[in-house]
């Protein structure tokens, strides 16, 4: 069953969660963690069970289901993450890990590269399942940043524990398994450990409603509206007029339809407890591509500044690379949204729609420093005044929509 995508699914989130929960966090003035741990635990195995009941596999010849799948992937990320506290209370050395990052990426690289059924060639006799589908299931690309982002924690000497519970919890929390938003570990366990009351429950109630009205309008509705009566009426022929009314298209209904499976997942994390990070915020509004970044898929950017952005840089500036600094920044963007783009998938147009992105926003970054030493200057060539800002949403729309229609795999001539 995909998740949020009839209404047949939000009728079994209630029944088995919605109202489940209710009952038990509001039952209490005040209670410690232990019944919101157990709710979410069985909130999420129920769920799991209903999302992925089915062979993982139609062609495979054994009845291997999905879930079995989940559950040896879970259990295999949780021995790496405990095989690494323990190398970590016995040795400073980094390698063990970078080994355990590079294992808990193995799956996810695997499904990328590997042919499946799907590809064009598929591994072993006719109606077997490539190689691809032996560790491939909806929702990797998340677990597996979810998975590396415990390790850095461990590498890093701030996370000390990783309870199994919590662990199975934490990777594979229903709400946002399958599309994030993608939570962190720390940020989860200060939810997970927090005290429930009533009062508490009442507030997370209120912004599950809210988000729920949210994702109803802008998934059901806006995004239905933009397919059915634009996007999907432009004709397929590249011509400039039909390319520019399809990006323009394509561009508002992923934004709708993304935002309004994001407002969902958050809304049914506050019924749990659990306040998943908001993953957009008004993202067509942004003045310049670097703040439209810090607005679009948020959890997803942020991840990637955090964990290769920054971490490169440092490393770099140990390591003495550059003799430029802003050389290492640019190297830093390209690395960082390639990295993106391939985590999207290794089609050439996800690929594309990374360098492309890495192009924009350092040409912003040269741009803004050549540009603000002119603040008094009459060759400053931007300003900040209300019509500059205008001026900076709609170049910055423009841009970030011929990105969309990269991204889209659309033909373009």
């Amino acid at each position: 069953m995909t998740p949020y995508a009839t209404f047949l699914y939000f009728g079994v989130v209630g029944i088995y969660v919605a109202i489940p929960m209710a009952l038990g966090r509001g039952s209490r003035a005040q209670a410690g963690p232990g019944l919101k741990q157990g709710l979410i635990l069985l909130a999420t195995a129920g769920m799991l069970v209903v999302q992925y009941h089915g062979p993982f596999n139609e062609k495979f010849p054994a009845a291997v289901r999905q879930i079995w799948l989940l559950a040896a992937y879970a259990l295999a990320q949780h021995l790496l993450a405990a095989a690494l506290l323990g190398f970590r209370a016995r040795t400073r050395s980094k390698w063990p890990g970078h080994i355990a990052v590079a294992l808990a990426l193995l799956p996810l690289l695997l499904a990328k590269f590997l042919p499946s059924n799907a590809g064009a060639a598929a591994a072993g006799p006719v109606g077997a399942p490539g190689a691809a589908g032996l560790v491939e299931f909806v929702g990797l690309s998340y677990a597996t940043l979810r998975a590396v982002d415990v390790l850095i924690g461990i590498h890093d000497g701030l996370v000390r524990a990783v309870p199994a519970a919590r662990y199975f919890a934490f990777l594979f929390f229903f709400p946002t398994v399958s599309s994030g938003p993608i939570d962190r570990w720390r940020r989860f366990s200060d939810d997970w450990t927090r005290p429930d009351t009533r009062t508490g429950f009442v507030r997370d109630l209120d912004g599950a409603v809210h988000r729920l009205f949210t994702g109803f309008l802008y998934k059901f509705i806006v995004a239905h509206l933009i397919a059915q009566s634009w996007m999907d009426r432009v004709p397929a022929s590249p011509t400039l007029g039909h390319t520019a009314s399809y990006m323009y298209a394509y561009s508002f209904y992923l934004f709708f339809d993304f935002a309004g499976y994001s407002a969902f997942a958050v809304a049914f994390s506050y019924l749990l407890g659990v306040h998943a990070p908001e993953n957009f915020d008004q993202p067509f509004r942004s003045k310049n591509i670097k703040e439209f970044w810090t607005r679009w898929h948020i959890s997803l950017s942020f991840w990637f500044r955090d964990f290769i952005y920054m971490r490169f840089l440092l490393f770099a500036f140990k390591k003495k690379w550059f003799a430029n600094k802003n050389h290492a920044a640019y190297t830093a963007n390209f690395l960082t949204f390639g990295a993106m783009g391939f985590w999207h998938g290794t089609a050439t147009h996800y690929l594309v729609y990374g360098a492309y992105h890495a192009c924009l926003i350092t040409a912003h970054d040269i741009f803004a420093r050549w540009n603000k030493p002119r603040a008094d200057a009459p060759c400053r060539l931007w300003g900040d005044s209300l019509a500059w800002n205008v001026g900076g949403v709609l170049v910055t729309f423009q841009a970030v929509c011929f990105g969309f229609l990269i991204f889209s795999g659309r033909k373009l001539w």
